[in-house]
């Protein structure tokens, strides 16, 4: 295949569905770990790769599909938010988190000294 043909493909309609299905599952398993689509946008492209083969997803090879997979997990958000008492709203991984997310280091001197 050459580089028109790649083209041609990225742009496809087949390539479109592709690209919204790996979304999807990349989505699905980020969003059970309490990833917001904001901590998701700042990981870096190393740890995407990681993340995405842990959800057993093939790594995207463009930077579009984790676009698509942000909105997605900001549109499941915005329905949790909506249907708290659903089993759907409900994280099953949250305790996962840390393992893509680190929360900020507090620093040992407050500056009081």
């Amino acid at each position: 295949m050459n580089d028109a043909e790649n083209d041609d493909y990225a742009h496809s309609k087949a390539a479109e569905h592709a690209r919204l299905d790996k979304a999807r599952r990349l989505a699905a398993y980020v969003w059970l770990r309490d990833i917001s689509s904001a901590e998701l946008r700042e990981l870096p492209m190393a740890q995407l790769r990681k993340l995405a083969r842990e959800a057993g997803v093939n790594p995207p090879g463009s930077e579009e599909t984790w676009q698509v997979v942000a909105r997605l997990l900001d549109a499941k958000d915005a329905w949790a938010a909506r249907h708290p008492d659903h089993p759907a709203a409900r994280r099953s991984h949250a305790d996962e988190k840390i393992t893509w997310v680190k929360p900020p280091v507090k620093p040992w001197v407050t500056g009081e000294n």
